[in-house]
């Protein structure tokens, strides 16, 4: 009796023994993941030296482009948008560096070269979530109708059109041949917009604001809508579609547009209505630190998200913007609102100024493939699908609308459809083979880029003064008036308007009350605005004037108190 626990003890560890070498035959462990060779020793400290220098690199460019735009607000060249001067001193940074290289003086390839990692994960979503966000300050929900058709619907009628003329084209040998997916997704790339001078036109001439939302809003779900096309056509290309008819490729095209579309715009809402509820019932206005920091994880959150489950992140991060500049931006204390104003606009302008620089340079820091006829044909279908995707649309969209679109405004908003940074980004994140089919692409591009920047923006103030489409105020101004620097204006204002200060009962009498709010605009200010919203009551009103009072007197004193600035010195200027 007294051996019988150690046999039992001897026995169990024979059995589980012989449980676990089955174990590990049937089951076995997966391979560890090999250290990539940039993760250690030299290497990876050459990395960090590459990396170093590519960060320098960007930084200088992007001081001396700061520089440029200051020359431009301080000697007033109002005339010159800064999205073309600043590609055009890309462009001479890049001979400049041209020459360098080739007197073998220094050798800078791989840091003016542009990534587009480095823009999909770091430059654009910034500037996609900062136009979101702005677009409380226009009549976007009383045109949300209009701009989601052209926005939608008129990207796919631009791609189609210019992707099956380029496919014909080259079926017919005038111009390279390009398979259907490579055709479909270089018209996709190419019909996103971005209208930044045309906008800043706008703006200086008090164009009727119908026109200058239509154009402003469709160039912003534009963006989205043709990176979504775009990815849609490289699934496409990756697959082996040699055995599917060309119905079922078009209907496994659509549900992949319809699944990336939908479910981004879907996850960016969910994220941006999360951040105001828990901004409504986590009170963080009294700690501005916290509760601007929380306000850029949500900013960012959408993005990193919808990349990880394989959705489009530039979706998401739209219109989760949108939704934060319409409930979670109440929600916030006047000091964090204004912090949330004037960080995304600078943190956009870098971006944005970052990207037309490098699109400039990107004429000497890429090998080319120049062919003029591909060229010229494809100015012409850009301008072509524009058209078709413009008119038709404006002259059905007029059935339904109170304020219709004129002849005059449908002709500006085709003329104002340039191209910006995402098409050239696009076409380098293609991966097409051969070499030459992909230099082709990124060659075109830009050519097509600098194209709509330089001659079609260039161009459109001239053709808004003849079309005689500005305001009356606007009008009776001498032209040396008319101010282009958004950074200037950006600088010089504070939007009120996007100040949360109505308190419950002033809320109710200035939404709910209103008889002519109808479908989504008396649903919103109904329920869900209360819902997603604070509703500031006296007391938080009179406190949240108290904090920016405060900050201001004591920015004021800490002034006064520096080094020159005692209160003699300020009455002897005074």
């Amino acid at each position: 009796m007294a051996e019988f626990p150690n046999t039992t003890h001897e026995g169990f560890n024979v059995t589980l023994h012989t449980t676990l070498a089955v174990t590990t035959k049937l089951v076995r462990p997966s391979p560890a993941k090999p250290i990539l060779p940039v993760q250690t020793g030299q290497q990876a400290q050459q990395e960090e030296q590459s990396s170093g220098m590519t960060i320098f690199f960007s930084l200088l460019v992007l001081a001396i482009c700061i520089i440029l735009v200051h020359l431009l607000i301080r000697y007033r060249l109002h005339f010159l948008p800064e999205s073309v001067a600043v590609v055009s001193l890309g462009i001479l940074m890049g001979a400049v560096i041209k020459i360098i290289e080739f007197k073998k003086l220094a050798n800078w390839k791989e840091e003016e070269m542009f990534r587009p990692n480095m823009f999909f994960l770091l430059l654009l979503p910034p500037i996609i979530f900062e136009s979101g966000y702005s677009l409380h300050k226009g009549n976007f929900f009383q045109n949300i109708g209009s701009i989601t058709l052209f926005a939608v619907f008129g990207t796919a009628i631009s791609a189609f059109v210019v992707g099956g003329g380029i496919y014909f084209l080259g079926q017919a040998d005038v111009i390279s041949k390009l398979n259907m997916t490579d055709s479909f997704a270089f018209g996709s790339l190419i019909s996103a917009v971005d209208p930044v001078a045309t906008i800043a036109i706008f703006n200086a001439l008090h164009v009727d604001p119908v026109l200058n939302m239509l154009v402003f809003g469709e160039s912003i779900l534009n963006d989205a809508v043709s990176i979504v096309l775009t990815n849609t056509a490289e699934g496409l290309t990756r697959k082996n579609m040699s055995d599917v008819s060309g119905w079922q490729t078009f209907l496994q095209a659509l549900g992949y547009f319809l699944k990336m579309f939908f479910g981004s715009a879907a996850l960016g809402t969910l994220t941006g209505l999360i951040s105001a509820l828990v901004l409504k019932h986590i009170d963080l206005r009294k700690t501005p630190s916290l509760e601007f920091g929380m306000m850029i994880i949500f900013a960012y959150l959408p993005y990193g998200l919808a990349e990880g489950i394989s959705l489009s992140g530039i979706m998401a991060i739209l219109f989760s913007g949108i939704v934060m500049s319409h409930y979670t931006h109440h929600n916030l204390s006047p000091v964090t609102q204004i912090l949330m104003q004037q960080t995304l606009r600078t943190v956009a302008f870098l971006c944005e100024t970052c990207v037309f620089a490098f699109l400039g340079l990107s004429i000497f820091s890429f090998p080319h493939k120049f062919e003029i006829s591909f060229v010229i044909w494809c100015i012409v279908l850009v301008l072509f699908g524009r058209a078709v995707n413009i008119f038709p649309l404006s002259y059905l969209l007029n059935f339904f609308r109170d304020h219709k679109i004129t002849p005059k405004m449908m002709f500006i908003m085709w003329f104002s459809g340039l191209r910006g940074a995402i098409p050239y980004a696009l076409s380098l994140h293609l991966d097409l083979e051969p070499m030459e089919k992909r230099q082709l692409i990124g060659t075109t591009t830009i050519s097509i880029v600098l194209f709509t920047i330089l001659l079609l923006g260039g161009s459109t103030m001239p053709l808004i003064r003849f079309a005689d489409i500005e305001d009356a105020r606007a009008r009776r101004r001498n032209k040396k008036d008319v101010n282009l620097s958004k950074t200037e204006k950006m600088g010089n204002t504070v939007e009120s308007e996007h100040l949360s200060e109505l308190t419950e009962e002033e809320y109710e009498a200035h939404y709910v009350r209103r008889q002519d709010l109808k479908g989504f605009l008396w649903l919103d200010a109904k329920y869900l605005n209360p819902f997603f919203t604070r509703r500031l009551t006296q007391e938080d009103l009179h406190h949240g004037r108290i904090q920016m009072k405060t900050l201001t007197n004591k920015w004021y004193e800490e002034v006064r108190q520096g080094p020159s600035g005692s209160e003699d010195d300020e009455q002897e200027l005074l």
